[in-house]
């Protein structure tokens, strides 16, 4: 599996679909998966959704609730809901002709169990002769009264406008000058959100690269200013951090791609809700895992702050995650200097959601975390003061030969908040590990693959002492009753099974 897709809310579900080869654990002909869940945690698997037809793969798109039933495709008062994704023909590619991709549409009058193509497809036809032309994210902009589609193209965005989703007209474009340019643009994402400080709306483009990352390969960048209905219009201040910085990053780590947020979460809930594909390009095809290949992050919060910077997004596990949080267990503030053991239960190393607090030394000292187990594997995550950055070092975390960009080097994350007291909140599952740094203001995605799990868990300083304030861990308990739960497509490829052996 990899990029999420058609993340829509609907009569009490979250749908997930999501790229999908059923036929191996390696990419391959492409189809929509799907699964539902009433909470964000626990998913039922459902059977696929799109599959490939004479137009080619079903890459990338989104799905929205028609309310209006503009389109005409609903029934019987039923809003239908519609897919707009990316037809992919790789053997047109392949034999040297341009326009490999257009938009096409399919809708579901049946809570998205079944789906049916529109026979008008493709519904946005390839312009030109631009070979990436994909991933579709369609939302209702109430005040120029038309659906808005954000489409990525090359190195940019551009956006086309439509009354009924299936007659669409090009409104502008976006990004060819600014932001990270290290790859192809891909998988974007326009949505407004209130500011917290201020009460204001804002809009967000979340923009996926690859590659071009801050830690290498791929990553996801974001933009902030206004939508008017026609162009997106970045913030004065926040353009300044982009030419200053090359980009703002959503996600400093190396695993968390294809970022999309949720359409229709109802209004009395009030969140953007978003997750990612955590994987990157670099190496995605070559992960030593067995049974399954491809995974997602936990679902998240977006919230727009105004900070001394500017506006930014923070970033958040929803809180439907703490249900599966097993009897807390407190640590006691220390002094760390040097390697300090935690008395944390085994299976907790590894599978565990962890709040730790701690003061910002007084000089230079690099202090954090190390999971380890008894053959020496090692994962180390903390803060270094020398260089005001967050860091994770998975070099000596397991498996590292199946790929030489895997583990190249310590990944970092330039700390953005001032405060004395730095928190993390790490969210540890076997083979990975979110951490969400001073309320989310800073978070990095790793993944990592140990021979054994990690069953020991130390504090450590390096370079002088930090004062540990003390934290909480909590196990975490499997959001399967058991494993082999469900088959989705072929007996060597269940999807419930995505787990680290």
């Amino acid at each position: 599996m990899n990029d999420p897709n058609g993340l829509v809310y609907f009569d009490g579900e979250y749908h997930l679909f999501y790229q999908y080869n059923p036929q191996a654990a390696v990419w391959g002909p492409i189809s929509w998966g799907h699964a539902v869940s009433r909470d964000l945690v626990h998913w039922e698997n459902l059977p696929i959704a799109l599959r490939p037809d004479k137009w080619g793969q079903a890459w990338s798109g989104s799905v929205v609730v028609d309310w209006s039933n503009s389109s005409g495709l609903g029934s019987n008062g039923t809003p239908p809901l519609v897919a707009l994704y990316t037809a992919h023909n790789r053997e047109f590619k392949a034999a040297g002709l341009t326009q490999p991709e257009g938009q096409h549409l399919a809708y579901s009058i049946d809570r998205g169990r079944t789906w049916v193509k529109y026979a008008g497809n493709p519904v946005l036809p390839n312009p030109g002769d631009e070979r990436n032309f994909r991933d579709p994210k369609v939302a209702w902009h109430a005040a120029s009264h038309q659906w808005v589609m954000a489409l990525a193209e090359g190195d940019h965005s551009v956006f086309y406008g439509s009354p009924d989703l299936k007659n669409w007209r090009y409104l502008s474009a976006f990004g060819r000058s600014i932001g990270g340019h290290g790859g192809a643009w891909e998988c974007p994402d326009l949505f407004p959100l209130t500011v917290r400080e201020t009460g204001e709306t804002k809009w967000v483009l979340v923009q996926s690269l690859n590659a071009g990352g801050p830690n290498g390969g791929s990553g996801v960048q974001y933009f902030v200013g206004d939508f008017d209905g026609t162009r997106f219009i970045l913030d004065p201040q926040f353009a300044a951090a982009v030419r200053k910085l090359g980009g703002v990053w959503l996600d400093w780590g190396r695993d968390n791609y294809a970022v999309v947020s949720w359409s229709d979460v109802p209004a009395a809930d009030g969140r953007r809700i978003a997750i990612g594909w955590m994987a990157n390009w670099d190496y995605a095809a070559k992960v030593p895992t067995e049974r399954w290949r491809g995974a997602m992050t936990l679902p998240r919060t977006l919230d727009l702050r105004k900070t001394a910077d500017g506006y930014r997004l923070f970033v958040n596990p929803v809180k439907e995650l703490d249900t599966l949080r097993g009897a807390p267990h407190a640590m006691p503030a220390h002094v760390v200097d040097g390697p300090l053991a935690l008395p944390v239960a085994p299976g907790a190393a590894s599978q565990s959601d962890m709040l730790l607090h701690f003061d910002r030394p007084a000089g230079p000292v690099r202090f954090g975390l190390i999971f380890s187990n008894a053959r020496g594997e090692e994962f180390r995550v903390g803060y270094d003061d020398a260089t005001g950055c967050y860091f994770s070092d998975r070099r000596k975390a397991g498996d590292r030969a199946f790929s030489d960009r895997f583990a190249i080097g310590v990944h970092s994350a330039p700390r953005a908040s001032t405060a004395d007291r730095i928190d993390l909140r790490l969210l540890m599952d076997a083979s990975s590990m979110e951490m969400f740094a001073d309320g989310g203001q800073t978070v990095m995605t790793e993944t990592f693959f140990p021979s054994q799990p990690f069953d020991r868990v130390s504090l450590f300083s390096e370079g002088g002492s930090v004062r540990f304030r003390g934290g909480i861990v909590y196990p975490m308990h499997r959001i399967w009753p058991t494993p082999g739960r469900q088959q989705v497509e072929v007996p060597s490829h269940d999807a419930s099974q995505n787990r680290n052996p």
